[in-house]
């Protein structure tokens, strides 16, 4: 029954455009059930409205249902990042452009920076640790230069970690008094594994995140970073904030655009696979109540492995039907509203 009235909505929606390609004068639309695409349990049955029939000497109205347009894309907001380093405590950064990260993460007006925008979390590197301690497991004894890319980006990082291949970046905005990092491992409690997390503590109060709502710049050196260090460009992706929450950060990259300057040939089902891990860390971090040092085991539950069931009946190996019905089920899980339009395979 889950997947007749599945296949029910489906065959609506094809109804009604196909009416609509043909100039009919009843127009039909239809309230897709947000069961489709979370668990497949109780799918209403589809709502059919008939358009009242318009004397020929008036103008129809359009049906806002119809010609709505789908929400925009999301862009960097810098009001996002809240109680903003002081720029005048930055300028000193630019005294270590070139020198080892190591003795800029030393320093002591540094450390008191971190303060300001790395979050005061438990974090679970190999055992429950802050973040703290682990970025001095990666960072100290660094030689990786410390960059200041157009006399205002400031970053240094180090990837000494011991152990789970550890990877850690800081990088700091001195024109908007801006802080953010990443720390890149492989986790052993449970969770997709490798993993990013991104974090702040100027971003207190979000409950998920896309790239693009960071700033472009720190979006280009976390992907410079990424290469670098050998870090996966598609990778599960997480955000830590400054109220001590891990959340979705969720993949609105396209890889198959000539901007992002890297010739991926398997560009579509990078997107794909991205779609499948944001799906995947938005159920991990449903079921551990975004804990920053959780473990689970439960991410292949009956509710996933009936979707991508469902997912396979409805799409077969059409990637782009794939990739829609996988972000739309993310947005349920996180909670999130509808996903806009995003990045899909070449035609």
């Amino acid at each position: 029954m889950r997947f007749l009235s599945l296949c029910l909505w489906l065959g609506v929606i094809v109804v009604g455009v196909s009416m609509a390609g043909a100039g009919a004068g009843t127009a039909m639309a239809q309230e897709a059930p947000s069961s489709m695409i979370g668990p497949y349990q109780q799918a209403p049955a589809p709502v059919v409205r008939q358009t009242p029939e318009v004397p020929p000497t008036q103008e129809p109205k359009a049906d806002a249902a119809a010609v709505a347009l789908p929400p925009p894309l999301a862009t960097y907001d810098p009001a996002l990042f809240q109680r903003p380093l002081p720029k005048d405590q930055l300028a000193f950064l630019n005294q270590f452009a070139g020198a080892p990260s190591n003795q800029l993460y030393r320093d002591k007006q540094f450390k008191k920076l971190m303060k300001d925008f790395v979050p005061d979390c438990t974090f679970h590197y190999g055992s429950d640790k802050s973040l703290n301690e682990s970025l001095n497991e990666v960072i100290e004894g660094s030689n990786e230069p410390v960059i200041v890319r157009d006399g205002r980006y400031v970053m240094l990082g180090g990837h000494m970690g011991p152990f789970l291949a550890g990877r850690g970046f800081l990088w700091i905005d001195m024109q908007e008094g801006i802080g953010l990092g990443a720390f890149y491992f492989h986790p052993t409690n449970g969770e997709p594994t490798p993993s990013v997390n991104v974090f702040s503590r100027q971003i207190v109060n979000e409950m998920w995140l896309e790239m693009a709502q960071l700033p472009p710049a720190f979006a280009e050196d976390l992907d410079a970073w990424d290469r670098r260090d050998s870090v996966p460009p598609v990778t599960t992706r997480y955000f830590v904030t400054g109220s001590n929450k891990k959340i979705l950060l969720e993949h609105d990259e396209d890889y198959c655009s000539p901007a992002t300057g890297v010739g991926y040939n398997d560009c579509d089902q990078m997107l794909l696979n991205a779609a499948d891990l944001d799906m995947d860390a938005a159920s991990y971090l449903e079921q551990t109540h975004h804990v920053t040092n959780a473990t689970a085991w439960m991410i292949n539950g009956p509710d996933r492995v009936e979707f991508l069931q469902v997912r396979t009946n409805t799409c077969g190996v059409a990637l782009a039907c794939r990739i829609t019905m996988t972000r739309e089920r993310t947005h349920v899980i996180a909670h999130a509203p509808a996903p806009g339009p995003r990045p899909g395979p070449r035609r």
